[in-house]
């Protein structure tokens, strides 16, 4: 049982950390100027754009990535999970009767934000295969701070985004500790660099460059183990 705590303690501090940094942005939202809060979305936007193309770069053999995009696009565009996402928002809005507009673009912008990436990544396999919850407590404190930005900007749904982390992240920490010592450094490393692509379309829709709705590339990440095996295979 305290193994089990320990490997999900990462998973709960971030959650917390979502909810504090949600809470303080909630708090300074109308002593923040609406000029600001677009400087700010706009530098976050381009940090996210910066942490993606850096994620990309650790691909070990781009064929996985773009197979793996593509057909991924095709099952979240099918399954419309994007939309499925903002419909779990307007419900979420609806019960807790805020009549923020923004409230489905907070929740799904963070939930993406926060769930998709390098860190969430190795950070949950480090937890769920050894116990090891550093990067997880990184990337904690970045969501502190990104979170408190979101929640000034796109309110309330940024808070309700925390559910998605405990659920989603928690989720990899148990399928890591299932299954995580059968996945190579080459499939980990695929899986870095797809997510990233996602982290990147994120950033230029925070920028306000385009409107992907990047929430239908996730199953992508399903894929890349699949394709890194058959390469691995076939010696690709």
């Amino acid at each position: 049982m305290t193994e089990i705590l320990t490997s999900f303690s990462g998973v709960l501090v971030n959650t917390v950390t979502v909810i504090i940094g949600s809470a303080v942005g909630l708090l300074l939202k109308k002593g923040i100027p609406e000029k600001l809060n677009k400087a700010v979305m706009t530098a976050i936007g381009l940090c996210t754009i910066a942490i993606g193309v850096t994620g990309i770069m650790k691909g070990q053999n781009q064929l996985v990535m773009i197979l793996s995009m593509v057909f991924g696009v095709i099952a979240g565009t099918l399954i419309d999970i994007d939309k499925r996402l903002e419909s779990l928002g307007d419900k979420l809005a609806r019960k807790s009767k805020t009549k923020e507009n923004t409230f489905s673009q907070g929740f799904v912008t963070a939930s993406l934000l926060f769930c998709v990436g390098a860190m969430t990544i190795v950070g949950s396999m480090n937890a769920g295969i050894s116990g090891d919850n550093e990067m997880l407590y990184t990337k904690s404190i970045l969501d502190l701070i990104s979170s408190c930005m979101l929640a000034a900007s796109l309110g309330f749904g940024v808070m309700c985004a925390s559910a998605f982390v405990l659920v989603f992240q928690g989720g990899l920490v148990a399928l890591s500790m299932m299954l995580g010592s059968f996945l190579s450094d080459f499939a980990v490393a695929e899986l870095i660099s797809s997510g990233s692509v996602m982290i990147t379309a994120l950033g230029l829709n925070l920028i306000g460059v385009t409107k992907i709705k990047v929430a239908n590339l996730l199953p992508a990440l399903l894929f890349v183990p699949a394709f890194c095996a058959i390469f691995q295979m076939l010696g690709i």
